[in-house]
Order: C-alpha cells, then sequence, then structure tokens
C-alpha cells in the first residue's frame, strides 16, 4: 500500500503565486487525496486562498514567513538571506524530516543552492544535477544535466546516467530505461574523452537496471529513441532551451498559417482536435517538474511560469519519486557500479 506524503510548498514562488500554488496543489490532492502540505508563505495572502478549498485546508499547516527569495536574488545572497524564506523553509522541512520533499516555482539559483547547501550530496555523489522530463514522439524522455554543473567529467555523467534512469523507473515507471550519451555522433571514437570513458564505465557495468544504448546526437532527443539523455549541465541547458524555442515556433507558425486566409481557416476546423492534441503534448504544463537528483532529500522546481495544471503535474511527480523511494534507488544502483568495479577489478 502507498504511503501518504507530506509535500513542503514554497507558496511564494513563481510569476503566478500564491494563487497558482494553491490551485496547483489544491488540483494534485484530488488525484493523492492522502497528501498533507506544509505551505511556507505570507499567512494574509495564503490563507484566503486554503480557506476557498475545504479538504485542501484540512490536510495544510500553513507556516507564515514574510520573507521571499525574489526572482533577481542571486544565489550567494539567497544563502546569506533565504534561510528564513519560503523557499528556505520548505528544504528545511526536508532536511528535519517534516516533509516528504519540497517543491517551489521560484528562482532556480537560488533553490539549487539553498538545496545543496541544507540537504549536502548523497554518499557516492559528486555533484547533484538538475532533470526534467521533455516531450518526444513516443511520450516522454527525460535529460540531464540542465545547468546545474556546467563542466563534468566522467564520474558525474556516470553518476548522472544511474540517477536519471532510477528517476525514469520511479516517475515514468519503465522497469529497465534506455540510456545515452549526448555526443556530436554516435560513433565509437567521436567525442571527448570523459563522455567517451563515461560510456566504457556504463558498457561495462552488468547489473545496473538500465539498457545502455551508447551515444546520441542532438536530433536524436525528440523522437525518445531513448529514455534518459546524459549530458553536461552547459549543453543540456543549451538542448533544453533551444527545444523550447522550437516548440514554441512550430506552435506559432501552425497558428498564423491557419489564420492567414478563409481557407485555412476552414483547414484548421477539419484539423482542430489533431492541432489541439500537438499543442497539449508541446505544452510545458504537462511536462512540468524539473528535479535536483543526488541530494539528501527531494528538491522539486517547477517553471516559474507554470500555471496551476502545470504546478500540479510536478506536485503528482513529486509524490511519485517519495512513494518509490528514489533517493534509496539510487543509492543502491551506485553500489551495483561500486561492486561491478571491484569484481572487474578482481578477475
Amino acid at each position: 500500500m502507498a504511503k501518504n506524503i507530506t509535500i513542503a510548498v514554497d507558496a511564494m514562488g513563481g510569476d503566478h503565486a500564491p494563487d497558482m500554488v494553491i490551485e496547483g496543489i489544491a488540483q494534485a490532492r484530488t488525484l493523492f487525496p492522502g497528501t498533507q502540505f506544509l505551505v511556507f508563505g505570507d499567512e494574509a495572502r495564503v490563507q484566503p486562498l486554503l480557506d476557498q478549498h475545504t479538504d485542501l485546508k484540512a490536510a495544510s499547516t500553513l507556516v507564515h514567513t514574510d520573507e521571499v527569495v525574489s526572482s533577481d536574488m542571486k544565489p550567494s545572497q539567497a544563502l546569506r538571506k533565504g534561510r528564513q524564506s519560503s523557499m528556505g523553509l520548505a528544504i528545511q522541512a526536508v532536511k528535519d524530516g517534516t516533509a516528504d520533499v519540497a517543491i517551489s516555482a521560484g528562482n532556480t539559483g537560488a533553490l539549487m543552492a539553498l538545496a545543496k547547501f541544507l540537504l549536502r550530496t548523497m554518499p557516492g555523489i559528486d555533484r547533484p544535477a538538475l532533470i526534467s522530463p521533455l516531450p518526444t514522439l513516443r511520450g516522454e524522455s527525460v535529460m540531464l544535466d540542465l545547468g546545474a554543473n556546467v563542466e563534468c567529467d566522467s564520474n558525474n555523467l556516470v553518476q548522472f546516467g544511474i540517477m536519471g534512469a532510477a528517476y525514469v523507473r520511479t516517475v515514468l515507471g519503465l522497469s529497465k530505461p534506455t540510456v545515452a550519451l549526448l555526443n556530436v555522433g554516435v560513433e565509437d571514437l567521436k567525442g571527448k574523452d570523459s563522455i567517451k570513458a563515461a560510456a566504457d564505465v556504463l558498457r561495462a557495468s552488468k547489473h545496473l537496471p538500465l539498457d545502455f544504448a551508447g551515444f546520441v546526437e542532438g536530433n536524436d532527443i525528440a523522437t525518445g529513441e531513448v529514455d534518459v539523455v546524459v549530458t553536461d549541465g552547459f549543453t543540456g541547458n543549451v538542448a533544453l532551451k533551444t527545444a523550447e524555442g522550437t516548440a514554441r515556433l512550430v506552435t506559432d507558425l501552425l497558428g498564423r498559417a491557419f489564420r492567414s486566409s478563409m481557407s485555412t481557416k476552414l483547414g484548421y476546423l477539419l484539423a482542430r482536435h489533431g492541432l489541439r492534441s500537438l499543442r497539449d503534448h508541446l505544452d510545458p504544463n504537462n511536462h512540468n517538474g524539473g528535479v535536483f537528483l543526488g541530494l539528501n532529500g527531494l528538491v522539486m522546481k517547477s517553471h516559474g511560469s507554470a500555471n496551476a495544471h502545470g504546478f500540479a503535474s510536478a506536485v503528482t511527480s513529486a509524490i511519485d519519486m517519495a512513494q518509490n523511494d528514489l533517493i534509496r534507488l539510487i543509492s543502491e544502483d551506485l553500489q551495483r557500479i561500486v561492486d561491478d568495479e571491484a569484481a572487474a577489478g578482481a578477475a
């Protein structure tokens, strides 16, 4: 039986907070009615919103703070001034064990800095990574790192692959996901030494619950041929922003084309159901929620511009991770790598 989860919520983070946040957790709770919420924010603004949702109010504890991490606050400032903010207190709740996962739509750099400082990295993890789902032709894949680490060595990439596969097992429900390294070509001789060395380790491991598929190029990301795309944070962030920009370009161009004449407007009427399906598939609110993997606690980052539906989507992913004990899965898989390398050294 799935255990009930407690979510620590930064009610003040995001472009449309706190309204979007409270409406989002209300929507998520309809899917997971046993979920409890620790809500951190300005009581004068948040309490009236909770009063509009009787069931959510009964399942929530509101903790007042008038301190907020602003969208332009630098990570160093957040570490000095943000510990008592709605964001900082949500992460602290995870550290204290009073919440299973924290979620915020606020400042990404500040959230990452506070999470790393308060929760620290897991044993066996050198650097945490930011992972997020992406729409593909086959449904969803994930990619990491998306900006937490600009430069990575081979050990970082191996750890990212392990963490990404564990994430897919918990959130997307795939028992043995395919993992590949993003590269400039699929041939074994191509790419930086760090990428080739990481591929050697993942290829040699025989006991990880994943299928290593070698290398993929940038134009393979959207096909969904692999479930986990692994890269450094610089490349991953550029690839993510490029994909998001391309999705907006496609939808905007289609909209303009169908508004250009009476005949195209008629064509829209005939094709509207398919176009709505395309729009929904590309809508970032349906794929919302990045996670900082590799910490001694779970922290979910929602898009700052997310609507209530998007925030609810991130909350449900957070619940999946907590219920399936993602941190334990990562720890077990890291030990498998250690055991494989020890066995190879003894052979």
